[in-house]
């Protein structure tokens, strides 16, 4: 069955798009909405007709309402489904589902927004060990007796006995908090004694390399090395996501400057790897290409004449800020090398730029049309990487 779904963000919009949703073995036609951290499913059959579904003014009942808390999302392999551009989408209580679109930009879009609000949620509301299932909870909570809640009622207002009950013991009490507020080492004091570090991940590229006295961050360095060196020729290389607790554990590691042996066996999967350095870039306060040179990379990119358009490529990239220069040097040298195994990874210029462009350049305002930035990302992306030894050459 064809599904339109239309995806809603609390930062931006994204237009009705066709698309294929199943989570049992059959497909069915759902609208879909991101809100929050949850993925909304809808089902209105009664808009449908022969010609096509057309986007309800006014969405039926939720079928499903997916918690992206704790949630993975990759592309499937071949044999999850037979059509290509497929997401799965595996959460926190076991559920799986799988997305599918025709197209492989509107695909690669749903595929960077719900990976970026499953990584904001990781970092807004983190998974502790023992966590247990949200709405299981709240199911027990509901078949709970009515015993049982007005014994909590009681014992909620009970406790509101135990606030002080003149104005004596307040203003003590208040006393004893204002002093012991006073006597805290303010956050600078820690930062100077090195109590407290700045992270690694979401840094601005130019501070994390002042601080590491660097051109390039440690960790990017790193994490390319170890993918080098694991071989270029594995197969679906920064396609395939690698397991995401796996990842924030990585993550976490590295902004508490714990020892990093990526060599060990807990980082054995390479798409963990490539995951953690996607995630790296994802979460940079400025993509590596900052919001400013959004519009002169994409006029660049529309030069007709090949000579003068990879000319004027040069200059804007030239123009960038040391660290993000520097970066987009190793990084764009890195991923060129990827595309020179395409036969045996099949990761084309293409694919590659499908994956990145969304992440290394981005407008600051991301309301308008979403298909249209999509078409330009990768268009700058693809002729970057197509030029990568003249526009970096290497020293």
């Amino acid at each position: 069955k064809i599904t339109h779904c239309s995806i809603v963000s609390h930062c931006s919009a994204f237009p009705p798009t066709p698309f294929l949703f199943t989570c049992e073995k059959n497909w069915a036609c759902v609208w879909t909405v991101l809100e929050g951290g949850s993925l909304i499913f809808f089902k209105d059959s009664k808009h449908s007709s022969s010609s096509g579904i057309k986007y309800p003014s006014v969405p039926s009942s939720p079928e499903f309402n997916v918690n992206l808390h704790g949630a993975s999302l990759s592309w499937a392999h071949k044999d999850r489904s037979s059509r290509k551009n497929v997401l799965e989408l595996k959460t926190q209580d076991c559920s799986e589902y799988l997305i599918q679109h025709d197209l492989d930009s509107i695909a690669s879009m749903w595929h960077n927004a719900i990976s970026r609000r499953i990584g904001r949620l990781s970092i807004d509301f983190p998974l502790e060990v023992g966590d247990v299932n949200l709405a299981a909870v709240k199911s027990k909570e509901q078949t709970r007796g009515s015993k049982e809640k007005e014994s909590e009622k009681n014992c909620l207002v009970a406790a509101f006995w135990h606030y002080p009950s003149s104005d004596s013991d307040s203003h003590r009490i208040r006393n004893m908090l204002r002093k012991f507020l006073l006597r805290r080492p303010s956050l600078q004091y820690l930062r100077d004694r090195g109590y407290i570090k700045d992270q690694v991940f979401g840094c601005a590229l130019q501070d994390l390399c002042d601080r590491e006295k660097s051109k390039v961050p440690h960790f990017v360095r790193q994490c390319i090395a170890t993918v080098e060196k694991r071989g270029l020729d594995i197969d679906g290389l920064y396609r395939i996501s690698g397991n995401l607790a796996t990842i924030q554990n990585l993550r976490f590691r590295v902004d508490h400057n714990e020892y990093l042996d990526l060599d060990g066996g807990q980082w054995d999967d390479v798409h963990v790897i490539t995951g953690a350095l996607k995630l790296f870039f994802r979460e940079l306060p400025e993509p590596l290409f900052p919001f400013s040179y959004f519009n002169r990379l994409i006029a660049a990119a529309k030069v007709i004449d090949p000579a003068k358009r990879r000319h004027h490529l040069r200059e804007v990239v030239y123009s960038l800020p040391p660290a993000n220069f520097n970066t987009s040097r190793v990084l764009f040298q890195h991923l060129s090398r990827v595309v020179e195994f395409r036969e045996k990874n099949r990761m084309s210029l293409q694919s590659i730029a499908i994956i990145f462009g969304p992440t290394l350049l981005r407008p600051q305002d991301e309301e308008g049309n979403i298909a249209m930035y999509m078409f330009f990302q990768n268009q700058v992306m693809e002729q970057i990487l197509s030029q990568t030894s003249y526009i970096f050459p290497e020293s």
